[in-house]
């Protein structure tokens, strides 16, 4: 699917007005402008919000409600109000739609979100347009399994379908050096290469009153997409034609250009949806050999151990630091890493029965960023 495909994501402020409801003739433009697109062969998925900010005036709220079971019955009448514009809006170019609601926990299962991406090739396949949205009307707030105002989803979704691109639409034309609300001297930065804490510091948090993702949540969704091997394009598409200039490299924003490769399934499963069931801490030396030396972390580098956890199951790897560094397919389980920890190879085999010495191999390890960052 690589080579023609591009995810776009609108977030819920570009869809919806200040006080809640859709604002119909953007959802008009913006399906014009995704039809641009597909009529020049590009396959077209599109990631998009709007559901709670749909449908809370519709159920009698006076402003977008806080509460999960309000935020919920919101989404599930905004849902079916979001997917009818949709429909109204794409039929006008002769062009058909199909809703794929998804959750994190379909991400963390290997077999459904095989299935989910068997089903994004055959509506490709046939030319529909694929149109995903967080199933809210399920998804858990309380335990972080939300993701956000879809900016991670749509990075886990590019790199799932391996696009050429992705497209993040926003109020914003792009990252600036400061608040460009704030301070008239800011400066757009047109290009990323690397992801850095100092990009945090600057992005700001959410600048709409319907929306729930700022721009750090685009930030964090730029390295996800881009350690998949994904370029990602932020800013804004507000007059005909810039959907196009974005795809051409052209738009108003700010690209973030990766040299990695597309990352296989399992890399992407193992380092972005699978749920960690422990933690475990390395030494310096133990760090260095999982992410400069492509080697396997054995129990003499490991310091400490977190969690009740299995041999097969994933765990997360931190440093010293208590930076995250890495997941792995663990081949221990957690009394026995404990009972070996700090030890030598030959000392482990005399105190406990293990078939294979790595805690981790490097085959089922994926290295992450040294910061910590959310998923």
């Amino acid at each position: 699917m690589q080579q023609q495909t591009i995810v776009v994501k609108i977030g819920s402020s570009s869809l919806t007005s200040d006080e809640g409801g859709l604002n119909r003739s953007r959802i008009v433009f913006f399906a014009t402008e995704i039809a641009g697109l597909h009529q020049r062969g590009f396959q077209v998925l599109l990631v998009t919000s709007g559901a709670v900010a749909a449908g809370f005036r519709e159920m009698g709220y006076p402003k977008r409600p806080k509460n999960v079971h309000e935020k919920q019955a919101s989404a599930a009448v905004g849902q079916a109000l979001l997917m009818q514009a949709y429909h109204e809006a794409f039929a006008a170019h002769h062009i058909g739609v199909a809703q794929i609601l998804l959750t994190r926990s379909d991400f963390s299962n290997r077999k459904r979100i095989h299935n989910a991406t068997m089903t994004i090739e055959e509506l490709l396949k046939h030319k529909m347009i694929p149109i995903i949205n967080e199933n809210d009307t399920v998804a858990v707030d309380e335990l972080n399994l939300k993701f956000g105002d879809n900016d991670a989803l749509s990075a886990l979704v590019a790199n799932l379908v391996k696009a050429k691109q992705l497209i993040i639409i926003t109020d914003t034309d792009g990252l600036y050096t400061e608040d460009p609300r704030k301070n008239a001297n800011a400066e757009r930065i047109d290009r990323v290469n690397e992801i850095n804490e100092e990009m945090f510091r600057i992005a700001g948090d959410s600048g709409s009153s319907v929306g729930t993702g700022g721009m750090r949540s685009k930030i964090e969704a730029a390295r996800i997409a881009m350690r998949g091997g994904v370029p990602v394009f932020v800013g804004r598409v507000v007059d005909d034609g810039d959907l196009e200039l974005a795809a051409a490299n052209a738009g108003k924003g700010t690209y973030f250009d990766t040299q990695e490769n597309n990352m296989p399934m399992k890399k992407q499963w193992l380092g972005f949806h699978s749920l960690p069931l422990g933690r475990i801490m390395v030494d310096a030396g133990a760090e260095a050999a999982l992410v400069a030396g492509g080697r396997s972390l054995l129990p003499a580098g490991v310091t400490e151990v977190e969690g009740e956890f299995h041999p097969g199951d994933v765990v997360e790897v931190i440093n010293s630091k208590r930076q995250t560094i890495g997941r792995g397919v663990v081949n221990y389980m957690n009394w026995q890493l404990k009972a070996v920890a700090g030890f030598s190879t030959e000392e482990v085999h005399k105190r406990i029965e293990i078939a294979r010495i790595e805690v981790i191999h490097r085959d089922e390890w994926i290295t992450l960023s040294v910061h910590k960052f959310t998923l």
